[in-house]
């Protein structure tokens, strides 16, 4: 069932997410401070902190009275119906070393019941933005091409998982212990640093499974309505520290 709202949602969540991926592209290759965050790995940059405030703007000037949780600017809680929820640079790190896989991805959900409506997620680097409305299916719009959700792809024998490491140490130990388990369903794993990102791809169809622990609400929020709305089984976390994964069946 398609709902008018949310497809307005959802193209405001698109115009938000390029406005907030062209101020990272602008700045990419520029030299830039890196400070670190909670733990060590974990960095942030001005250019977080800039995209986030032009994702911001986009927002408030559509839907003044809504509220917005974003990683680099305190919490905004507005009388309005829904919270919009900002990553405004997802894969800092890879950002700053000059590898393609980040984004800036934003979702909005439903205040009363928490229901997702809407997401975006933009890879200026890779040229795409995939988008997702409750009930509508997911987009992937690109330099090269507009399709619904997953491509085609040629057809493999070869089963592919993402996933990624918490930035602590423990947490992290725990994960590597665990990478056997995870990988033996599958015939090999990547892991391109963009929590975001990776789960587009399983909505393309690129990857066949996701998995990851210890991420944040922004981290996996629009990444995961686009894999569930392009098919995917997806599972987000109950409490704090649980995994988000999408996979194909």
């Amino acid at each position: 069932m398609t709902h008018p709202a949310d497809t307005e949602l959802r193209r405001l969540a698109v115009k938000a997410a390029e406005r907030g991926a062209d101020v990272c592209l602008r700045h990419l290759g520029e030299l830039v401070s890196v400070a670190t965050k909670s733990a060590a790995g974990d960095v942030v940059t001005a250019v977080d902190r800039a995209a986030e405030e032009a994702v911001r703007a986009v927002l408030r000037e559509a839907r003044p009275d809504d509220s917005m949780l974003g990683e680099e600017i305190a919490e905004h809680t507005g009388a309005g119906p829904l919270q919009w929820v900002i990553d405004p640079l997802d894969g800092t790190t890879n950002y700053t070393r000059r590898i393609p896989y980040f984004a800036t991805s934003v979702a909005v959900r439903r205040v009363s019941d928490g229901t997702w409506l809407a997401g975006a997620v933009c890879a200026p680097a890779l040229g795409s933005t995939w988008s997702a409305a409750r009930g509508e299916g997911a987009q992937l719009d690109s330099i090269t091409q507009s399709a619904q959700l997953p491509l085609q792809l040629i057809a493999s024998t070869a089963r592919l998982v993402g996933t990624g490491l918490s930035y602590d140490p423990g947490l992290r130990r725990r994960q590597l212990r665990d990478l056997g388990a995870l990988v033996c369903e599958y015939t090999d794993m990547r892991r391109f640093g963009a929590a975001a990102v990776d789960l587009c791809l399983v909505a393309q169809g690129s990857l066949d499974a996701f998995v990851e622990a210890d991420l944040a609400v922004h981290d996996w929020a629009a990444g995961a309505l686009i894999a569930e709305e392009a098919g995917a089984e997806v599972t987000r976390p109950c409490a704090e520290g649980d995994p988000v994964s999408a996979r194909w069946r």
